[in-house]
């Protein structure tokens, strides 16, 4: 652990990003947690004035900075919505490596992180045996959104609803990619990501599909690691480290022409984070700002850069959409996702508050349940009220979310990727 003035000096460095908030307010207006608490430590010019008071020596109560600063989703529309421009994820993201470095690990974060996800082969091994005895702890619940709920009380899961381990992992199923541009004149890297992967394995095959449809080239490695984005929330910066240079490895060398991935979250990670937080080695730097300018959502790129055209019919579904606080705050892409839902013949309708957060955040969901089901509850209203049959979205960490939300309602409302309901219609 280092010693509290250590930790002073290097909060410090975020003084010049810390000083152009002007406490207008404006982040009050849009905070999913402080909507719920009322709190002016959970919105975020009271989180910056904690780290800016502790920088400065005035607050002697660490702990405090600590809690408060987990206790937020990272959602970015603070920052998407700031008239000063404050970079508070950089900010959030920074103040939690220093306070990890200070405090250090939980131990199970250090098992989680340091043992499995950075050693992404024994993390698939031991994902792939919990699969094959899952149903002796989970039961189902509904079949339309593919729910399940524990047989009985188990830590972590409590009374949730969740999609259950897919059987057979996408990487079992298509075992390592390598085809050359076809018609399209394209050649893609893709990359799933773990809960596409391991839970959401549909929407990996349904994007292939759409590839060959298109005559979309494929590069997608084995042994794909994870994006990093939950120990960099964590603030677990050399996990982070290592998980970007073991995709560098994957991924750094090879030709293509654009790096598409079907989560939005993995989609915002490499595209900013991992040129803006990795500190290692300067050549893997300079390779990731050539992969973050390569990196699209699939819903942009199948839109802007593939022939796709909207049906002069609609089928019987009605499907609505929400949108992802990774694609629509960090990378502002919102028009696209509903393009492609209209090109998938359906007939679409816009809910109230599309584009608030369904507030799963990562880990929040783990530490804070209460409050994300109850700002999920609203994003639950919400879709039910739109009249839809479906929703789609762009993040299966919003799909296992918004499962939740809906299954406890039982309405008989599906949960989609946008991708899956376009790959359905060719």
């Amino acid at each position: 652990m280092d010693d509290i003035q250590k930790l002073l000096e290097q909060l410090s460095e975020l003084d010049d990003q810390i000083i152009n908030c002007m406490k207008c307010g404006m982040c009050q207006a849009v905070c999913p947690v402080f909507s719920q608490t009322g709190n002016e430590a959970d919105v975020t010019r009271g989180k910056l004035a904690l780290i800016d008071a502790l920088s400065a020596q005035i607050l002697d109560n660490p702990d405090h900075v600590q809690e408060t600063l987990n206790r937020c989703l990272m959602c970015g529309t603070c920052q998407a919505n700031c008239p000063s421009g404050v970079d508070v994820v950089e900010i959030f993201f920074r103040a939690r490596g220093v306070m990890t470095g200070y405090y250090g690990l939980s131990s199970i974060k250090k098992i989680i992180f340091k043992g499995m996800l950075a050693n992404p082969g024994f993390f698939d091994g031991l994902v792939s045996i919990s699969a094959k005895f899952q149903n002796l702890f989970i039961k189902g619940v509904d079949e339309k959104l593919g729910s399940s709920c524990a047989r009985f009380n188990l830590p972590v899961v409590d009374d949730r609803h969740f999609n259950a381990l897919a059987k057979k992992p996408l990487r079992k199923i298509v075992s390592g990619v390598d085809t050359p541009a076809g018609n399209s004149g394209l050649r893609i890297g893709f990359y799933p990501g773990c809960v596409v992967d391991k839970m959401y394995t549909n929407i990996g095959l349904a994007s292939l599909k759409v590839f060959e449809h298109y005559g979309v080239g494929v590069y997608m490695p084995k042994g794909q690691a994870c994006c990093g984005i939950p120990v960099l929330s964590s603030g677990d910066k050399r996990t982070f480290n290592k998980l970007v240079e073991l995709n560098v490895q994957k991924f750094g060398a090879a030709d293509f022409d654009y790096l598409v991935t079907p989560c939005a979250s993995c989609t915002a990670t490499i595209k900013e984070l991992w040129p803006l937080m990795y500190t290692g080695n300067r050549e893997i730097s300079e390779t990731l700002k050539v992969l973050g300018d390569k990196c699209l959502d699939i819903n942009q790129f199948l839109v802007e850069h593939l022939e796709i055209t909207v049906p002069d019919e609609t089928n019987g579904n009605t499907v609505t959409y929400h949108d992802p606080c990774h694609l629509k705050n960090s990378l502002k892409v919102t028009r696209q996702p509903r393009d492609l839902l209209k090109a998938s013949g359906i007939q679409f309708v816009e809910m109230n508050d599309s584009g608030t957060c369904c507030g799963c955040g990562g880990t929040f969901n783990v530490y804070h349940y209460d409050m994300s089901k109850e700002i999920g509850n609203k994003k639950a209203d919400n879709i039910i009220d739109s009249g839809a049959d479906l929703v789609a979205t762009s993040c299966p960490a919003c799909m296992m979310q918004m499962t939740d939300m809906l299954s406890r309602r039982n309405r008989g409302i599906g949960v989609k990727h946008v991708v899956e309901l376009y790959a359905d219609s060719l």
